[in-house]
């Protein structure tokens, strides 16, 4: 069987920054879904999702945009936007499961309110030609509750729905609920895409076996502590390139740059440099010590001395 593996979008991660970062240096990825888009109140797209967006900052097709709402109104705004960049596709954000979120009745917190899905549903594809796709998690508070929204589904020509095998309150703690994802398998015709905890070859490989069925898988913490894995899990490998270091060296130099382009000041690029090595970090030895000399870092000149020194460290192992 041919797997699909797909970006799953992780707010203030997968931007047009990582992801061209990303495609300049690694391949695997057959797909990103760009983080959503977000109405706050006003009828109006954001510039950080239009720059996100816009043709010009995305050379590859293979982007497919997303929207968190509960408002039909504001997914047909967010689907003739899209649809005006030229992107055929919009995914549904009813997966994120952070309290902001869930308390106004978004994300995960939508799953459990089929008729509410079905109206938004109805008018969306009355009146836009666009085509829908879902993320969600099993349910927020029980693993039912996704059952209880297949057969809405089911009505409407949706594309696929991703699922991360996870309820909204867990967040990510504990681990993937793959008895609750088998029977969603179980329960509906729907395409569906694995999402959740995907981190090596090897649990990849379990996954497969798990779910023989399944062809689209979803890489999301995974993906950003591990450039690499998408290519690895292609390849059958359990091996990393020789050039491991260089390569990642090269792809960690020019996600520093796009960001010491988009932010002010070197605390604000280490900070969100930082937020990226608490991930990469578990896929070199001691990532707390990896992490603690990042930590340290308050100017430029530390933060780089430190990452040199992660290198050379790992260089000398090899």
């Amino acid at each position: 069987m041919q797997h699909t593996l797909i970006s799953s979008p992780l707010q203030g991660f997968t931007d047009f920054r990582f992801r061209n970062s990303f495609q300049q240096f690694f391949d695997g990825i057959d797909v990103f879904y760009a983080p959503y888009i977000r109405f706050n109140g006003k009828m109006e797209i954001k510039s950080i999702y239009q720059r996100d967006l816009q043709p010009k900052n995305n050379p590859r097709p293979n982007i497919i945009p997303q929207v968190m709402t509960c408002r039909a109104d504001e997914f047909i705004y967010a689907a003739k936007y899209v649809l005006s960049l030229g992107y055929k596709e919009l995914n549904w954000n009813l997966g994120c499961p952070y309290p902001m979120v869930t308390n106004k009745g978004m994300g995960s917190g939508l799953i459990a309110d089929p008729a509410k899905i079905d109206r938004i549903l109805d008018l969306v594809h009355s009146e836009t030609d666009i085509i829908v796709s879902m993320k969600m998690r099993l349910g927020y508070d029980h693993c039912e509750e996704i059952l209880g929204a297949f057969p809405i589904l089911e009505k409407y020509p949706i594309k696929s729905v991703g699922i991360h095998a996870r309820i909204g309150k867990q967040l990510y703690k504990g681990g993937v609920d793959l008895d609750g994802f088998q029977q969603c398998i179980n329960s509906t015709d729907l395409k569906l895409y694995f999402n959740g905890d995907i981190t090596s070859v090897e649990v990849f490989k379990k996954m497969a076996e798990r779910f023989p069925t399944i062809d689209h898988w979803m890489l999301g913490r995974g993906l950003i502590a591990d450039p690499f894995l998408p290519s690895m899990i292609k390849g059958g490998s359990h091996e990393y390139p020789d050039d491991r270091i260089e390569v990642f060296s090269k792809y960690h130099d020019t996600l520093f740059s796009s960001f010491e382009q988009k932010l002010t000041g070197e605390k604000a690029v280490i900070k969100k440099m930082l937020s990226f090595w608490e991930y990469f970090a578990s896929t070199f030895p001691n990532p707390q010590k990896v992490v603690k000399k990042i930590k340290k870092a308050k100017t430029f000149e530390v933060y780089d001395a430190a990452v040199a020194s992660i290198f050379e460290s790992q260089m000398s192992i090899n």
